[in-house]
């Protein structure tokens, strides 16, 4: 009977084995484990390549020193940056002869986020160099701009095309701003072409901005039939690229 009475302690004390297994499964079952900590958000990494506009560091002295562009006559460029084009559904007819323009409305400048990249013209955009974009004044021409509010004025080389906002009628570099004293944002300037015929007549030092509370002899030429009119009221935006090949404003 000896085998018998084995047997029967070996079948308690799996049963007890068995029974105590139980006993610690049911624990762990009735016993939550603790979560854990969530991680902070993180707002997401702009992409790479992203870059604001603005000035650059450690800009060179005495840049309100820098002589404006000197009119001189160059041969408008056919084709290229004076053909027809259309940016954000607005269609834009650039001035291919030697006609009058004049206008008022706001100015902007673009700094070190195109600095160094090519412009409508093909030339490099130069942030220290009395340029400017215009969206229809020739490539290249030159223009004097006019800051009504402190009467200084600046004439600098149109070499870009641009800015593509309602209401801005100029994109000048960063000296051109800095000369204006424009460089808060966005005002209200005066635009006038020199021509080449006042080039060659020597009258381009002389102003010919009316004051602000004058009509101007001169207004915008039509754009061409079909191409929607633009406007002149001012409102903010973001900057718009456009056209393959160059950077716009």
């Amino acid at each position: 009977m000896a085998w018998l009475r084995l047997g029967q302690d070996s079948a308690q004390h799996t049963g007890l084995t068995l029974a105590l297994l139980v006993l610690a499964l049911m624990s762990g079952c009735a016993t939550r484990a603790p979560l854990p900590a969530t991680a902070p958000r993180t707002a997401p990494s702009p992409p790479a390549g992203i870059v604001s506009d603005g000035p650059l560091p450690n800009p060179p002295p005495d840049l309100a020193k820098v002589p404006d562009a000197e009119p001189r006559v160059e041969a408008i460029r056919s084709g290229g940056p004076n053909k027809p084009y259309e940016v954000l559904g607005e269609r834009y007819q650039p001035i291919t002869d030697d006609a009058p323009y004049m206008d008022r409305g706001l100015a902007s400048w673009y700094g070190r986020k195109f600095h160094g990249r090519p412009t409508s013209s093909g030339e490099v955009y130069n942030m220290y160099a009395m340029t400017a974009a215009h969206a229809t004044l020739p490539i290249p021409s030159y223009a004097r701009v006019r800051n009504p509010a402190n009467g200084r004025e600046v004439i600098v080389r149109i070499n870009d095309r641009g800015p593509f906002h309602k209401g801005r009628i100029i994109d000048l570099s960063y000296t051109a701003a800095l000369k204006l004293d424009l460089l808060r944002g966005v005002a209200p300037v005066e635009v006038r072409r020199i021509t080449y015929a006042e080039i060659r007549a020597g009258l381009w030092p002389k102003s010919g901005l009316q004051p602000a509370n004058e009509p101007p002899p001169v207004f915008v030429p039509e754009p061409p039939p079909g191409a929607p009119q633009r406007e002149t009221t001012a409102t903010g935006g973001a900057g718009a690229g456009a056209g393959t090949g160059y950077w716009l404003q």
